[in-house]
């Protein structure tokens, strides 16, 4: 009886060891389809001696500073000219660690099938953000309804529009809130990942939607000298693994596709 005491004993030891010795690694994303993805990845983390704790945001500047604040270990819902101009605004140093998905940005209208019938005088809805407003502005140039003065400026503001031949108004608004206030415009150019949230489908309900070949990959994100840590390093690898892939190919179906 004692020694089964003893191995009783020893066994917790060796499971509380074990426990104790998983590294925490506390990432914030916004909902879908950053921390779905994150979700996914989890039990192959926790088999590799970290435990992964998703936080769900619902904007796009709170997962930086918090990272930045070292209260967070690392973010994962934004793409490179977002990071960039974040980063030249606030004065932080967040680096991306690997790209994962794209998420084609896209157009729609609750009151309009078509954009040929967006009326003269109409209103647009614009994320109020300098990289997803510039992004926006270049698909309704790609889209032909305006033309900017230079289609390779990636933070074009309103103020960069050349010609805009219905007189469109544009109104600009913060991202996460596109969704909400879409049945009051004629047209709102709305982030993926809000989209899907909002149960839109990207590749049957937007007007006009990037391709595949769009440059705005989202990555994860942490502090420069986080970047190399263990934890982070097993995630990055997690994240660009064949079974995420096959859950972005299968899961959004051309609404999300893997950028690797």
């Amino acid at each position: 009886m004692k020694k089964l005491f003893a191995a009783t004993i020893a066994a917790l030891s060796l499971a509380a060891t074990g426990a104790a010795s998983a590294e925490k690694l506390t990432v914030a994303a916004t909902a879908v389809p950053h921390a779905e993805i994150l979700n996914l990845v989890k039990p192959e983390l926790a088999k590799q001696g970290v435990e992964l704790d998703v936080k769900v945001f619902t904007d796009y500047v709170q997962p930086n500073v918090q990272v930045a604040e070292k209260r967070l270990d690392a973010n994962f819902f934004q793409h490179k000219p977002y990071l960039n101009e974040f980063n030249k605004g606030k004065g932080t140093h967040l680096v991306g660690v690997v790209a994962v998905h794209v998420e084609p940005f896209g157009a729609y209208s609750t009151k309009h099938k078509t954009l040929a019938a967006i009326p003269a005088g109409g209103t647009v809805a614009i994320p109020n953000d300098p990289t997803n407003g510039g992004r926006a502005l270049l698909l309704l140039d790609k889209a032909g309804l305006i033309k900017l003065k230079d289609k390779s400026n990636i933070l074009a503001t309103t103020k960069d529009i050349a010609e805009n031949p219905k007189k469109l108004k544009f109104r600009e608004i913060e991202a996460a809130t596109l969704p909400r206030i879409l049945p009051q415009v004629d047209l709102a150019l709305i982030n993926t990942n809000y989209a899907l949230e909002a149960k839109l489908n990207p590749a049957k309900d937007a007007l006009a939607i990037e391709g595949a070949e769009s440059p705005y990959a989202n990555w994860l994100v942490t502090r420069d000298d986080n970047q190399n840590a263990p934890a982070v390093k097993k995630l990055a690898a997690a994240l660009q693994s064949d079974a995420v892939k096959r859950f972005i190919q299968t899961q959004y179906k051309g609404a999300v596709v893997p950028a690797f």
